[in-house]
């Protein structure tokens, strides 16, 4: 995992960089976590959301990005 580290006064806050994957072609200009990716395979195979389901998508959104932008 990547992490940047700023320092303000005496607390140190860590900011999680998402790991960006490039699939042209697939996603539209706008960037997708993968959270949300699996939001949308649940409930097309007829799983409802829950709770935990929104904590874990959230999760995963921080993690990995999809993106259909060049750097």
């Amino acid at each position: 995992m990547i992490y940047r580290s700023e320092r303000n006064d005496d607390s140190k806050q860590i900011e999680h960089v998402p790991h960006k994957v490039r699939l042209p072609g697939f996603i539209s200009e706008s960037e997708i976590g993968l959270g949300d990716v699996m939001k949308r395979v649940s409930s097309y195979v007829g799983l409802t959301p829950c709770g935990r389901c929104d904590r874990r998508a959230a999760a995963l959104n921080r993690w990995v990005v999809f993106t259909g932008q060049s750097r």
